[in-house]
């Protein structure tokens, strides 16, 4: 086994108590090894958040069915402690309806962070201090590092691995009593400790983005949720000239381009916003997406005194951008595109995460420059 893979759980810990979260998958197991490598009691805990259809027995899920068994036999192989919490009913209120309404409300939503703000954090950080566990270790691909005025929060060194983006709302708090084993590892080793442990997930394929939709038609649970969701409206440009019409806005993001079947147009148009109220879906030319600032909700702040300069990063697959933050306004150096209400903007200094908040609403580059 790689030496020093288990750095991050520090030898501050040896002959004390870890408890890992552990979704039945590849990641968590291999935590959950290091953890009993360093000498301390480990403990394994899952959640189980669902368990409905195709989901009981799908593989590359997340703490369901299949991978809930997956975690116990885990654990019985480290020969520690396994135990599963039904948090089923609080992870339906507090994501799947919330993802729902979100949709209904013309925003995009990232159920991920949500999850990571509530019944993963939160709920298991409650269920960890419990268990009297000196620590709360995890499988995400983000490191911790002690600064000057404490813990901080880092990108994972495997930048195709990092999971920073999903962790932005981890309090202070909550990243004194976290470790995160893997930050340092690339995925083809992790693969590696398992196999040569005899871990049964060596191989097992990683979850999908949003665990809870197993064939990934995200319209169709929350036409499922919320019958209202497939109200038909128009299609309008800029000015409010009708140029078509929709099903509905839960199957249109903003910056979409494909499936608007407008025809005749003198160039291509994307969507540049969603009027949730009036159910109509507003589209423009590509520049028409330029936006200057946004206004952010719910930001947490894990930068301590820092006042440098920042770079926001405003999807998880959008490459982090010069901007400063001023109150709760974000505004970039330069217009961003792909800028959408109900996504994440997270700050980061270099590859320190200094936090960031939800996007509640844009201000366009393209009508302050027209």
């Amino acid at each position: 086994m790689t030496e020093g893979a288990d750095f991050q759980l520090g030898p501050d810990l040896r002959g004390k108590r870890i408890v890992v979260a552990m979704s039945g998958g590849v990641d968590s197991s291999v935590v959950a090894a290091l953890a009993a490598r360093s000498g301390a009691e480990t403990i394994g805990v899952t959640l189980q958040l669902y368990d409905h259809g195709a989901a009981v027995g799908r593989t590359g899920s997340c703490c369901a069915g299949q991978d809930i068994r997956d975690a116990r036999a885990v654990c019985d192989r480290l020969g520690i402690a396994h135990y599963v919490f039904d948090h089923e009913s609080r992870f339906r209120d507090s994501v799947i309806d919330q993802f729902a309404d979100e949709y209904l409300a013309g925003r995009t939503p990232i159920p991920c962070v949500r999850c990571n703000m509530g019944v993963k954090f939160t709920d298991l950080f409650g269920l960890a201090r419990q268990l009297g566990a000196d620590c709360l270790a995890t499988g995400h691909y983000v490191r911790r590092v002690v600064g000057p005025e404490g813990a901080e929060l880092h990108r994972a060194l495997d930048p195709a691995r990092d999971q920073s983006y999903f962790l932005f709302a981890t309090t202070a708090e909550q990243l004194d009593y976290l470790r995160f084993p893997l930050g340092g590892l690339p995925k083809p080793e992790v693969r590696a400790i398992a196999a040569e442990l005899g871990l049964g997930v060596a191989m097992k394929p990683d979850s999908q983005d949003i665990c809870f939709v197993p064939d990934g038609d995200y319209a169709g649970l929350v036409r499922k949720l919320r019958p209202d969701a497939d109200t038909a409206g128009e299609i309008v440009d800029l000015e409010g000239r009708v140029l078509g019409r929709h099903p509905g806005l839960i199957h249109y993001t903003v910056g979409q381009r494909r499936g608007l079947e407008i025809g005749g147009q003198a160039e291509p148009l994307y969507v540049v916003r969603l009027d949730a109220a009036a159910r109509r879906v507003i589209v423009g030319p590509r520049r028409a997406l330029a936006v200057a600032a946004a206004r952010l909700s719910e930001i947490n702040w894990l930068g301590g005194g820092y006042g440098g300069p920042v770079h926001a990063k405003v999807r998880s697959m959008a490459k982090p951008a010069p901007a400063r933050l001023d109150g709760d306004r974000l505004v970039f150096d330069a217009p961003e595109y792909g800028v959408s209400p109900g996504q994440a903007a997270v700050l980061y200094a270099g590859e320190r995460v200094l936090g960031g908040g939800w996007i509640a609403e844009t201000e366009s580059a393209f009508a302050a420059a027209a």
